[in-house]
């Protein structure tokens, strides 16, 4: 099986917004719900599961019945690695070991079907998958948050993104190890960044420039351009 683990607990404060980034409202629907939808119409996934801030859990509920594929609603935690967690503890004992777990953001809205169906052939062959693109900017150091003084290779760079995609009895070892060496607390909020702590390879699938988790006001206007391009063309 193929479940899709949507974390919706954050509040996304570079947004400026009252409303937690993935609940603002474009066109008529908050961006979680295109979201969902996104893993809802995919043919290869079987079940989703919400991670979701306890003070939102009701509205998200409501917002879900119309979904069948969404199984769980589970709180979220005070950070990406706990919500993470609070998640793959859910699905303890409804899982298969093999089973592939895809985590992805629920204010990553533009994720296509083929980024989706790569991840999931990649994990099947790897292990693991991580959505990457090449670097096509110009990279250079951050010396002090004003300056750079070092050109870095931007062919040895990749920007990594959602989906992340893990068989079920991986992501639960890894996460055991992360507690185990108290983790959590000390490395980026990323399941990626955990791998690179305990040593692990990650394997690339594909990604484009669309792919963008929303975090700013101008990403929010970008999306409803998005929506009303796909309303157009349909």
């Amino acid at each position: 099986m193929n479940i899709a683990i949507i974390l919706a607990g954050g509040i996304g404060s570079r947004v400026g917004a009252e409303t937690p980034k993935q609940f603002i409202e474009v066109l008529g629907k908050p961006i979680i719900a295109y979201t969902i939808e996104k893993f809802q119409n995919h043919r290869e996934i079987d079940a989703i599961e919400v991670v979701c801030l306890d003070a939102y859990k009701e509205k998200c509920i409501e917002l879900c019945s119309k979904y069948t594929k969404v199984k769980w609603i589970v709180s979220g935690g005070k950070d990406f690695q706990h919500s993470v967690l609070n998640g793959i503890n859910e699905l303890n004992g409804k899982l298969e070991e093999d089973d592939n777990v895809l985590i992805h953001y629920a204010a990553s809205p533009f994720v296509e079907n083929e980024i989706i169906s790569d991840a999931i052939k990649v994990c099947d062959e790897k292990g693991n998958a991580t959505s990457a693109t090449p670097f096509f900017l110009l990279a250079g150091s951050n010396d002090d948050g004003i300056k750079s003084t070092k050109w870095i290779d931007r062919d040895k760079v990749m920007g990594l993104n959602v989906p992340h995609v893990y068989k079920f009895a991986y992501i639960t070892g890894l996460y055991r190890r992360a507690v185990e060496q108290k983790l959590l607390d000390k490395v980026e909020p990323h399941t990626t960044s955990l791998m690179y702590a305990l040593g692990e390879t990650i394997y690339f699938s594909k990604g484009n420039q669309t792919n963008i988790k929303i975090t700013t006001k101008e990403d929010v206007k970008l999306f409803e351009g998005y929506v009303l391009r796909e309303r157009m063309e349909r």
